[in-house]
């Protein structure tokens, strides 16, 4: 029986920090499901369709998909089949708040679990939203995301 598990999140935009998780996941498991969360509710600045898209760059192999999502992540899981949720850990704050997740997950169906992993060491103080706004006012990105967000962080904020 394959092993799959979803490693969810909004990915706006991917970092290498989030690589880093897809990648120690595919040593766990036989295939990732990368579901990026088109949520209207956190006014991302990249759609759903670009982030994806950045997703599938950096991953191309078949053991990892990639979906886009916008309901509740165990309707996702359940509609899939898939009983594991990955989550990345970067901070105590962040333990809290999936711990909570996890927690409300569980009850809502007691078959999927959640995994946490810690991110690499040297990618503790990078998030999604700290990416964005070091971008927007022209900052070093390089080595944080993949080249190919990075050169997209550039277009979106020449204006």
């Amino acid at each position: 029986m394959e092993r799959i598990a979803i490693y969810p999140g909004t990915f706006d935009p991917l970092t290498n920090g989030h690589v880093n998780i897809i990648e120690r996941s595919l040593r766990i498991f036989d295939k990732v499901i990368v579901g990026v969360n088109d949520s209207s509710k956190k006014d991302p600045l990249f759609e759903a369709d670009e982030r994806v898209a950045f997703v599938q760059e950096a991953f191309p192999q078949e053991s990892v998909e990639v979906d886009s999502f916008d309901d509740l992540l165990v309707n996702y899981a359940q509609s899939r089949d898939v009983a594991v949720i990955v989550r990345g850990l970067r901070a105590v704050s962040d333990f809290e708040y999936e711990l909570q997740m996890a927690n409300m997950n569980r009850k809502l169906d007691d078959s999927i679990e959640t995994i946490f992993m810690m991110t690499e060491e040297s990618d503790f103080y990078v998030s999604s939203t700290l990416v964005r706004e070091v971008a927007s006012f022209g900052g070093d990105i390089e080595g944080i995301v993949p080249a190919h967000v990075g050169e997209a962080l550039r277009k979106r904020f020449e204006s």
